[in-house]
């Protein structure tokens, strides 16, 4: 016999009540073991840095192992598929950087849905490119090397670390931008990509900050702009693309953290807070700006929504560019 309304309502807050206190017990329980943070490159990286670091001070917050454990292979798509399978308890976390989101329109078939098979939890910080150039190429400003691109219609030529990297598709995003064609030039990594710039071979690149800041200041390459929408305080002379020329340009690095897709709220929430505390600290800003890269912290709504906007932005240029995977 079917239960009248009044008492299906009544059963059904009930299991919502127990539900909640349910999550409520296990975020004031969490952790109580050891916690995983997966990094998908191999260790020693930016990205390496920034997951080790975080997990050194939840461990110390929290009385309880956190280790990082470096899953790299597949373009980040290893590690990143590890944490998609992995138990939502919150036990098995995910440091997400820039390709996270290229991934899903530069690769064929990905074995997880980037937006629905995780939970986002913060985006940890951004890194500005800078847009630099050969001292030996006639041009001072972004504006006269635009001018030049478009006077000399694919003949300047730009570097990048490989085909679909962070570099390469920013140097994409300039050409649908501006307007211009300047031609593509992969190298198998970044090192040696900077020192055919420096060398002359190559005519400008849209490099990592943190990299490029020796060679900037020594004068063996000359820096015309940053990719973020603010100066970056490592470079404060070099202005941004979108005050100068470029209007609503931004291309940068980062770092999130992410856990499998439902993860407990509560569980979320928690983390989320944890984290926030070591972002907004003055140890970690400091150790973050002498790199050349901005401190964030966000809620996982704000994130959830800069990862949307992040697919959706480099569908376009892949698609604009007609981008392939090595």
């Amino acid at each position: 016999m079917p239960l009248p309304y009044k008492l299906m309502h009544a059963a059904g807050l009930m299991i919502i009540a127990l539900a909640v206190a349910s999550g409520t017990a296990l975020a004031q329980s969490f952790p109580n073991k050891a916690v995983r943070v997966i990094v998908p490159f191999p260790a020693g990286g930016s990205t390496d840095i920034v997951g080790r670091t975080i997990a050194q001070k939840l461990s110390e917050m929290w009385g309880q192992p956190v280790v990082v454990e470096n899953r790299p292979g597949g373009g980040t798509t290893i590690g990143t598929d590890a944490v998609a399978k992995a138990p939502a308890d919150g036990y098995t976390l995910l440091v997400t950087p820039a390709p996270f989101t290229i991934n899903p329109s530069l690769l064929a078939k990905l074995p997880y849905d980037a937006l629905t098979d995780f939970a986002p939890i913060t985006l940890i910080n951004t890194t500005p490119l800078v847009l630099v150039v050969n001292p030996g190429v006639p041009a001072k400003s972004v504006k006269e090397l635009i001018a030049l691109a478009k006077a000399r219609p694919g003949k300047l030529n730009f570097g990048s670390s490989g085909s679909g990297g962070s570099n390469h598709l920013a140097g994409e995003l300039f050409n649908a931008m501006a307007g211009v064609k300047m031609v593509h030039i992969p190298y198998k990594g970044n090192a040696p990509a900077l020192i055919d710039l420096a060398g002359g071979h190559v005519d400008l690149i849209f490099n990592g900050l943190t990299s490029a800041l020796p060679l900037i200041k020594s004068g063996k390459l000359r820096a015309l702009a940053v990719t973020s929408m603010q100066r970056s305080a490592a470079l404060p002379d070099a202005p941004t693309l979108d005050e100068v020329a470029l209007k609503g340009f931004v291309a940068v690095a980062w770092n999130g953290l992410g856990a499998p897709a439902n993860t407990p709220r509560d569980v979320i929430a928690k983390i989320n807070a944890d984290v926030l505390r070591i972002v907004s600290s003055p140890e970690l800003k400091e150790r973050l700006k002498a790199e050349g890269s901005d401190p964030v912290g966000s809620t996982p709504g704000q994130y959830a929504a800069f990862l949307r906007a992040e697919v959706a932005k480099w569908a376009k240029v892949i698609k604009f560019a007609g981008v392939k995977a090595e």
